[in-house]
């Protein structure tokens, strides 16, 4: 009878332990897709090419800035629809 005691206390402990998994992963996935991030990674962009284009002197820096940040925005609005595409024409359901 112990045995199986402890043995459901084990189940229950793993079963936790993937419960907590589970919300980790639900949070990194919203993340990825949050304009938070995309904002974030925008204005990080933005200020490095800013940076950079000032320091090397180059014409209007706060404009040429603008064509990374653009190409990046650009990009997370079109993968999500080519991962939905990759998924239904490549990815095998194993069950």
């Amino acid at each position: 009878m112990a045995e199986v005691e402890e043995r459901l206390k084990q189940l229950e402990s793993d079963l936790d332990q993937i419960k907590q998994r589970n919300i980790r992963v639900e949070a990194d996935k919203a993340w990825e897709t949050s304009p938070y991030r995309i904002g974030s990674i925008c204005a990080i962009t933005y200020a490095t090419a800013v940076a950079l284009l000032y320091a090397i002197n180059a014409d209007r820096p706060f404009l040429g800035a603008l064509m990374p940040v653009v190409g990046f925005f650009l990009s997370t609005l079109s993968l999500p629809a080519i991962k939905r595409w990759w998924i239904k024409s490549t990815w095998k359901d194993p069950s």
